[in-house]
């Protein structure tokens, strides 16, 4: 009985709680994201939280607002630990902004797993255990890919301003670049006319640009358009975050040199298992942080990818 009991304790579990444990059919998770189902990234995400759900045959809601629009999305997460759910999945694109509605949450019982962004502030927040990559490292790689290709000057393109994640992504990219190299950070919205009007101008002002980071599609798809038109795809180094139709077609042509692949579909599916089974068992993986990324997809393996692209698994 001993031994019983310290096995209960160290999972997380008392025998108590153990008696408690809904079935599963009954357990009820609720992920609130930045990024809404219909972003073509988020919703390969959110595919990854449909299978989850039915693979762990739990209830499963998932919430977004519209926009990237923190005061809403922490309203989402208020309203999702009121409704008392057995499980909490979020990102935390902004620490700050949406600390106090997490802590709530992990105050009030319910255990929660981060995604996509907070891997530098999940712990602090008392969230468990966080899916996804490390953003800065991420960005590091794609500087460095570049460096080594020549590049000592660059634009970021930053299509979310406040998302701390895509921040890091261009500090790294100008730590990979290495010391002495320049790097212009363009702060536009995810309106790929102004994306597209903000590289063409940039390269207009500074026709020496060696290289541009995209932090993501919806900022990578224009500056693609901006680039061709200018006459640039082709003559300059181009990396994007997340992957595409468009992005892998590109690649697949040839015309842009690498995109980072983070497996959203494993950021939205694993997070529900996890859940499922700490809620049910007390068991989460060993590592605080698990890593979906960064991979890079190049015109040599891009093809192999564009059929799961198509089927929202990548």
């Amino acid at each position: 009985m001993k031994r019983l009991f310290f096995l209960l304790v160290s999972t997380g579990l008392t025998l108590a709680s153990a008696q408690e444990v809904p079935a599963r059919e009954d357990v009820r998770i609720v992920v609130v994201t930045h990024g809404s189902a219909s972003d073509p990234f988020w919703s390969v995400a959110s595919n990854g939280v449909t299978q989850g759900a039915e693979d762990m045959g739990v209830q499963v809601e998932y919430r977004a607002p519209e926009t990237f629009d923190m005061p809403r999305m922490a309203q989402l997460i208020d309203a999702a630990v009121a409704s008392e759910p057995d499980g909490l999945v979020v990102s935390i694109p902004d620490a700050d902004a949406l600390g106090d509605s997490i802590r709530a949450a992990v105050d009030a019982g319910i255990p929660v797993i981060s995604m996509n962004s907070g891997s530098d502030t999940f712990e602090d927040l008392g969230v468990l255990r966080h899916v996804g990559q490390t953003e800065y490292e991420a960005g590091l790689g794609a500087g460095e890919r570049m460096a080594e290709a020549g590049v000592t000057s660059g634009v970021c393109v930053n299509h979310e301003v406040g998302n701390i994640g895509l921040d890091l992504r261009c500090e790294g990219f100008q730590e990979g670049l290495g010391e002495g190299a320049s790097v212009e950070v363009l702060s536009v919205s995810s309106d790929p006319t102004e994306v597209r009007n903000a590289v063409s101008a940039s390269f207009t002002q500074n026709p020496d640009v060696g290289g541009v980071l995209a932090v993501g599609p919806l900022g990578g798809e224009p500056t693609i358009e901006a680039l061709r038109e200018g006459g640039q795809l082709g003559n300059v180094q181009v990396g994007i975050f997340d992957l595409s139709p468009t992005i892998l077609e590109t690649l697949v042509a040839g015309e842009i040199d690498f995109a980072i692949d983070q497996q959203q579909y494993l950021q939205g599916y694993l997070p529900i298992v996890f859940l499922t089974n700490y809620i049910q068992y007390g068991l989460l993986p060993a590592d605080p942080i698990v890593l979906t990324g960064p991979g890079f997809v190049t015109p040599e393996n891009a093809e192999q990818v564009i059929a799961l692209s198509a089927e929202g698994i990548r």
